[in-house]
């Protein structure tokens, strides 16, 4: 097999950090591509440049390899298996013309997801550079009429943009409790916060979506740190608006399990609506109480953590049972808000979101 002109796919990735399954490589008179919008990877160029060098190929062939055409990359914080997928050179003007449609055609869905990204309120304070680079990491989806994009339960790992048409969200009953269309975005409270999806998505009409996976979202805030702002306070408009269907259910005695609606949505209730009162909190043997006044934290204890720790704690729970009683004494009244409550719902979820991290590797 020669390599010095070619194509590598990547067939499969374990925590990754930079690269996905399906993307390429390619290398034409020792000059490499690395995928749209992605940094390199020394350890992955080293592996492909020995691949392609006059020095290697030898080495295969002497092991008995010379027509292997699967690897692995050499490994950091997660490793990729890579295959050569063709030769780079073309011999007939038909295939040459036809990886040129296929670039022209990636070109023309970066420029309608840069197009849409710009006429969405949410991303206009964004730059055109971070928009560009935000648009040539999206796909293009498609779904057919009634069928499910996401479902409850799921652990959303994409966001998504409503090219065309419409997409209902349903509870558990299939009632139908919104409904969205072009521009709109959904899919990053889970992304984001790691929570499970808490309502079935499915479209309404044929549909078609931009859509942006969790490891090229984490590489634009690596390389754009006012984007995961951006994005927490996306998040934050987004629970802010699911909650208001839920407002007149928040009243004295109001009892929920956070099975069925999660930490950070119940919490995010309380402030927006600028609720008094305690938050009791049960889960297993520990227990606890957040107390608002006027939707801002001032008092807060659980499992033997007190203040902003104590909201951490509580945020971080996937199950658990909770009571909201109305009021508060007069003496609580006077008690200093703990921090400003945005600011340590976004802290909360960046810990979040680093747990999960930590807890995918040492799952391998």
């Amino acid at each position: 097999m020669h390599f010095r002109n070619g194509v590598f796919s990547i067939t499969a990735e374990k925590h990754c950090p930079l690269y996905n399954t399906g993307e390429e490589i390619s290398v034409n008179h020792g000059i490499m591509r690395l995928p749209a919008s992605k940094p390199t990877c020394l350890t992955l160029v080293q592996d492909i440049m020995e691949l392609i060098s006059n020095e290697a190929t030898p080495g295969y062939h002497r092991q008995g390899l010379k027509n292997k055409t699967s690897f692995e990359c050499g490994g950091c914080s997660g490793r990729i298996a890579f295959e050569f997928k063709r030769e780079k050179e073309f011999a007939t003007v038909q295939m040459k013309l036809l990886m040129a449609l296929q670039r022209k055609e990636r070109l023309k869905d970066t420029a309608l997801f840069t197009d849409l990204l710009q006429g969405i309120h949410f991303f206009q304070p964004l730059s055109d550079e971070i928009l560009f680079e935000l648009a040539s990491l999206m796909h293009l989806e498609k779904f057919s009429a009634r069928q499910p994009i996401l479902h409850k339960g799921d652990v959303g790992k994409q966001l998504y943009i409503i090219l065309s048409g419409r997409t209902e969200v349903v509870d558990e009953n299939g009632v139908v409790l919104a409904e969205m269309g072009r521009g709109d975005v959904f899919g990053e409270i889970s992304m984001l916060s790691g929570e499970s999806i808490t309502t079935t998505i499915i479209a309404k009409e044929a549909t078609e979506l931009a859509t942006l996976n969790k490891k090229d979202f984490q590489h634009l805030q690596e390389r754009f740190p006012d984007l995961q702002v951006f994005f927490y306070k996306l998040l934050v408009g987004r629970i802010t608006t699911i909650n208001q269907q839920r407002a007149a259910e928040l009243s004295s005695g109001m009892v929920g399990q956070l099975a069925d609606i999660s930490p950070v949505e119940l919490l995010q209730m309380i402030n927006s609506n600028q609720k008094t009162g305690t938050l009791g909190i049960e889960a297993g043997k520990n227990k606890g109480q957040l107390s608002f006044s006027e939707g801002e934290l001032v008092a807060a204890a659980f499992a033997g953590q007190e203040g902003a720790e104590a909201f951490y704690a509580v945020l971080a729970l996937k199950k658990g049972r909770f009571t909201f009683t109305q009021g508060l004494e007069p003496t609580d009244l006077d008690h200093e808000i703990i921090g400003g409550f945005m600011g340590m719902l976004m802290e909360g979820m960046k810990r979040l979101d680093d747990i999960e991290t930590d807890e995918e590797a040492e799952d391998d």
